[in-house]
């Protein structure tokens, strides 16, 4: 793993315990959340002493709720905090609805006052809308990237597992988290120390930044045939300009027939259909996540018309896509 990837402020470690501020919002993730700060607990108990702390801001008090329900107590609102030096802006599955000026105006100032800022989940969400990731490369969980794509056209967005550039850091959420804060000990206290905490969550591989958010087919749907395979990710790399399944078939170095039996033994559908799935899926997240137009998300999921996108969108969801957003 790379080291030295974080701002020379934050891998200076001082006598005192580095306090990492986590900004919680309403139906923040608490996977998300759990994964991060938990590596700076077994890291204070496997060093014997403090060497990270830790507080939580929120909107409004005296508790922010996570997606599931839990309450998490707050030590200050974003109006009460001060500055900070080190902060993880934990999002949920609606930060792109989220408009809090005061987070805004003073995750604006600790910025300016040279803080390192980053997010965890859908947090990259608040960090864009701030304004706090232009001219820096980030990331989001992968169910976002069309949306936030889509969103925020000019900033550089990829499918890392996190990112860290300079003084931003932005990482996919749920278990990506604990890799992210596990890069954070590496660098201040030694591979040692962080392959040891790795161990004590049974997480049996520290994965490097630019790893893959999702899983190879094999894994994530048992697909074992590696033809099948190549032409599910075509098929998850190909949604504004859908490939015919001929074309498919071709780069595949099979007939259509041949394809067609691979689909329906490993999957019980056509490829077409299982393509058309795959389009309507991403649609309904642009739906929910973003204020595009229906015409438009029809666009970039590679249907021709509203009127087609709504009907296939109906027959697969037995809802329009108007009232599904």
């Amino acid at each position: 793993m790379a080291t030295n990837k974080f701002a020379k402020a934050v891998i200076e470690v001082e006598t005192r315990p580095f306090e990492v501020t986590f900004v919680l919002t309403h139906n923040f993730s608490l996977m998300a959340f759990a994964s991060a700060i938990e590596p700076l607990r077994a890291a204070n108990r496997l060093a014997g002493k403090d060497l990270y702390s830790w507080q939580l801001i929120g909107p409004t008090a005296p508790a922010v709720y996570a997606s599931n329900g839990m309450a998490a107590g707050i030590d200050f609102t974003s109006s009460e905090a001060g500055n900070a030096k080190f902060v993880v802006v934990c999002g949920g599955p609606d930060e792109y609805n989220f408009n809090d000026p005061k987070t805004f105006a003073w995750l604006r100032r600790i910025a300016v006052n040279g803080a390192t800022i980053g997010a965890i989940s859908t947090g990259s969400f608040i960090l864009a809308d701030a304004g706090l990731l232009d001219g820096y490369q980030c990331t989001i969980h992968w169910e976002s990237i069309a949306a936030f794509r889509e969103t925020y056209s000019s900033l550089n967005v990829v499918d890392d597992l996190f990112v860290i550039d300079r003084d931003r850091f932005t990482c996919s959420g749920g278990t990506a988290s604990m890799d992210l804060m596990l890069q954070l000990i590496t660098e201040q206290h030694g591979k040692e120390l962080a392959t040891s905490i790795a161990a004590q969550f049974i997480h049996e591989r520290v994965r490097h930044e630019d790893d893959k958010q999702v899983m190879d087919p094999r894994h994530r749907l048992g697909v074992v045939h590696p033809r099948l395979r190549e032409t599910v990710l075509r098929m998850e790399q190909n949604i504004e300009t859908p490939i015919s399944c001929t074309e498919l078939a071709r780069h595949a170095g099979l007939s259509a027939r041949q394809l067609e039996r691979l689909f329906r033994k490993y999957f019980d559908t056509p490829p077409a259909r299982f393509y058309l799935n795959l389009r309507l899926e991403q649609a309904r997240n642009l739906l929910r996540q973003t204020a595009m137009p229906i015409l438009d998300v029809a666009i970039a999921c590679g249907f021709e018309s509203a009127s087609h996108f709504s009907k296939c969108y109906k027959e697969r969801y037995e809802t329009p896509p108007s009232m599904d957003r």
